[in-house]
């Protein structure tokens, strides 16, 4: 994760400046939470995300608003291979210092990711009364999306590693005191590099006067991501190379098979907030 923090707590203290005259807003979002990936032979169960919010909104008019806060959103899916047979290859050095080509196939190869972010959203708030008590609301802005987090848990019934020594047309298959060969039952855990990214973000809904001072809002929002969240420098094989065993591999993940992956968050769903002065 790489972000300039002076960046960011400057961003922070300008768009609270203003909290004197806004009302302020807590709040929850749930739905459909997915991080889209353009790596080949890949397949992902997207599952339910959500965040928690807090902010404040700032009108120079009656209808007209700005708005900004802090939120920490939450993605998880499953990640596996297309084709359970597909063998994957990149480049290793053994303990002596020498290159050679490793070649990695898993049976039922299962990775499961839970990424935690930070979003700092800025938005501008169009509202209109619709009846007594009842306004329709429209928001769109942008996030920054700064990923705290994105681990991955990985599991595979078995992991065959091979190693190619194009120098001497060398191929060795069972080796296992220098990391080549066989072994079942594999589990192992990682964590990808990852870097911020903008989001664009829409939001409809209605708020409902609870009192004077009091109001509940509903609403469905969109996000959409520009960029990638990984901040990789190299290729790497899915399921790591330890050139002592064949055991305690590590778990790479399946996005680390290529430097320029972009994987990219983007989620829809339902928004409630409690609005107060």
């Amino acid at each position: 994760m790489k972000f300039n923090r002076k960046h960011i707590l400057g961003i922070i203290l300008a768009l609270f400046s203003t909290i004197a005259n806004a009302q302020f807003y807590v709040g929850v979002q749930t739905g459909a939470a997915s991080l889209e990936s353009n790596v080949a032979g890949t397949v992902a169960e997207t599952k339910m995300g959500g965040a928690v919010k807090a902010g404040y909104i700032y009108s120079f008019t009656k209808n007209i608003g700005i708005g900004s806060g802090l939120e920490f959103s939450q993605y998880k899916q499953n990640v596996s291979l297309v084709s359970s047979s597909t063998t994957l290859t990149n480049y290793e050095v053994d303990a002596s210092g020498s290159a050679f080509i490793y070649s990695v196939t898993t049976s039922n190869y299962k990775e499961k990711q839970t990424l935690q972010a930070l979003q700092i959203p800025l938005f501008l708030q169009f509202k209109m009364n619709i009846n007594k008590g009842i306004d329709f609301n429209f928001r769109g802005g942008v996030k920054y999306f700064l990923p705290v987090s994105y681990k991955i848990k990985a599991t595979a019934e078995n992991v065959n590693g091979s190693a190619y020594y194009p120098d001497f047309n060398l191929t060795i298959n069972d080796l296992p005191e220098y990391g080549i060969g066989q072994g079942s039952s594999y589990s192992g855990s990682g964590e990808y590099e990852t870097k911020g990214i903008f989001m664009s973000s829409f939001e409809f809904g209605f708020t409902f006067d609870i009192g004077k001072k009091n109001a509940l809002y509903a609403a469905m929002f969109l996000e959409n991501g520009y960029g990638t969240i990984l901040d990789q420098n190299k290729n790497q094989s899915y399921v790591g190379y330890n050139p002592a065993s064949t055991a305690d591999r590590k778990a790479n993940g399946l996005y680390s098979t290529e430097q320029n992956a972009k994987i990219t968050p983007a989620a829809f769903g339902l928004t409630l907030e409690w609005n107060f002065k």
